[in-house]
């Protein structure tokens, strides 16, 4: 089966939008290249979409809500989910290769982490409307009742490292609560969604409950969020545009989640297990080619152990080779455009001007023949900078990791605390009294012990300062994606 046999709406390798349950591009007629990082080849291309598509998607989405979608009970709408999941899941190989065709990164992970967590989404937040409970308070004179409502139609805009993932951790909640959405993918890597898009068609679901308009952020993205009828925004992207986002939505009063950057700290404490800390901060450090807002980038490694660990560390960091997204044993893929590569680059040449060394990594693999164009970097490791430095405290969102010694806990929450983000940390000791106080003392919104992404869908994910605004998962997902409304019954 080929790349595209899930997209058969894409004629001529040109993807449509999916608007009130018909395909079709954007009505100006022009189109945008996506392009395979890894082979710097043309993949497809997608619309350009203006805020006339916009316009049409939000209409369809309001038709939705006021027809056979508006009328859906919870179990239809639970079922819907479940269908969605059962056909991704029957797909999982072809989804898994437009994924790493359109991102760079290894098949393998996106066969073992992005598309299984896109299918649990639908099914956990599927399970979660349907054992939804309504809170109930009594009265000495009446009776209080809690009801959720659907707020209407839901603008969702996601980014190109998790494409497929994160569109369904908002999109599944988003229909489960009632919602229709207006969806925007990034024009990066817009395979999978519209990928989705095919399944929802194949489905026969409610037409408008599911609206994907491809384009440019600032063409399609604020249209979205300008729309008067578009009642809510779920953003997940860089923080300066969550901050453009924030002052469009705030003064129309629309229902606001924010999932931005972080600059996240791996706390490495001398009592730990280093056996189990070093491939575990290594995971952190590069999953994704660190392409991941919750990467641990700040590696802080207490004195008595630095050395030790930092040894350890580089050794396992030079052992993960750039190679091939799609061959079998590839681990570590390529990033997701020349552009961003270039700008992690820059950053390690940063370092060294910045006082850093390079331990390992730091530049181009020479890889040859079909991916000598190909948007690799190596994983990079920096001792030396001062914890302030721009590399310590600026997201780079790439394969380029800091290490920072320091004495005692006291310097090392000064350190990890010291940045402007708050979405992420993790912490290795087997010291459960730490882990716990310096756990609560951390300005963060998550904190993984001794482990990192371990996802509880049920539990809040979001972060603080520049990190974001708002929580997601679970009931927080489910009441985000509603209104609530008290009703008082005098006895």
């Amino acid at each position: 089966m080929t790349a595209f046999a899930l997209l058969p709406h894409a004629e001529n390798g040109r993807v449509p939008n999916y608007v009130g349950g018909e395909f079709s591009p954007a009505q100006g007629g022009e189109w945008l290249a996506d392009e395979d990082p890894a082979r710097a080849k043309r993949l497809a291309e997608v619309p350009r979409s203006r805020a006339v598509d916009v316009e049409a998607a939000a209409e369809a989405a309001g038709s939705a809500r006021r027809g056979a979608w508006g009328r859906a009970s919870v179990e239809e709408r639970a079922d819907l989910l479940d269908a969605v999941a059962d056909a991704i899941e029957a797909r999982l190989e072809e989804f898994a290769l437009l994924e790493s065709l359109d991102t760079g990164k290894p098949v393998s992970l996106a066969r073992s982490v992005d598309i299984p967590r896109a299918v649990a989404n639908f099914r956990f937040f599927a399970g979660a409307v349907r054992h939804q409970s309504t809170d109930c308070h009594a009265m000495e004179t009446a009776l209080n009742y809690t009801l959720r409502r659907p707020v209407g139609t839901f603008g969702l805009i996601t980014p190109w490292n998790l494409p497929l993932y994160l569109l369904s951790w908002k999109t599944a909640p988003a229909l489960a609560m009632g919602n229709a959405v207006v969806a925007k993918p990034s024009e990066m890597t817009p395979l999978t969604a519209a990928a989705l898009a095919e399944v929802f068609a194949g489905l026969d679901a409610p037409a408008g409950c599911f609206n994907l308009v491809h384009g440019l952020g600032p063409e399609v993205g604020q249209a979205i969020v300008e729309h008067p009828a578009i009642g809510g925004i779920s953003f997940t992207g860089g923080t300066a545009t969550g901050k453009a986002v924030a002052a469009t939505a705030a003064p129309m009063f629309k229902k606001l989640s924010l999932e931005l950057g972080g600059k996240n700290p791996s706390v490495v404490f001398a009592d730990c297990d280093l056996e189990a800390a070093v491939p575990g901060v290594l995971r952190a450090a590069f999953a994704n080619q660190g392409q991941v807002c919750l990467c641990g980038s700040r590696v802080l490694v207490e004195r008595g152990v630095f050395d030790e660990f930092t040894a350890a560390f580089v050794e396992a960091a030079r052992a993960m080779r750039p190679g091939d997204p799609q061959a079998a044993g590839t681990s570590f893929g390529a990033l997701v455009s020349a552009a961003h590569r270039d700008k992690v680059e820059g950053y390690a040449r940063l370092a060294e001007e910045e006082g850093g060394e390079v331990l390992c990594g730091g530049k181009r693999p020479d890889l040859g023949g079909e991916l000598a164009a190909g948007a690799f970097f190596e994983p990079t490791v920096v001792r030396g900078l001062a914890p302030t430095s721009r590399c310590a405290t600026e997201e780079i969102f790439g394969p380029v990791v800091t290490l920072h010694p320091f004495e005692d806990e006291a310097e090392a929450l000064a350190i990890a605390n010291g940045v402007r983000y708050g979405l992420a940390a993790s912490v290795w000791t087997r010291d459960l009294s730490r882990a716990h106080r310096f756990s609560e003392a951390l300005e963060s919104g998550m904190v993984w012990v001794n482990t990192w992404l371990l996802r509880d869908l049920r539990v809040p994910f979001g972060g603080m300062k520049d990190s974001g605004v708002g929580r997601e998962g679970g009931r927080h997902s489910l009441e985000f994606f509603s209104e609530s409304r008290n009703i008082c019954i005098q006895l």
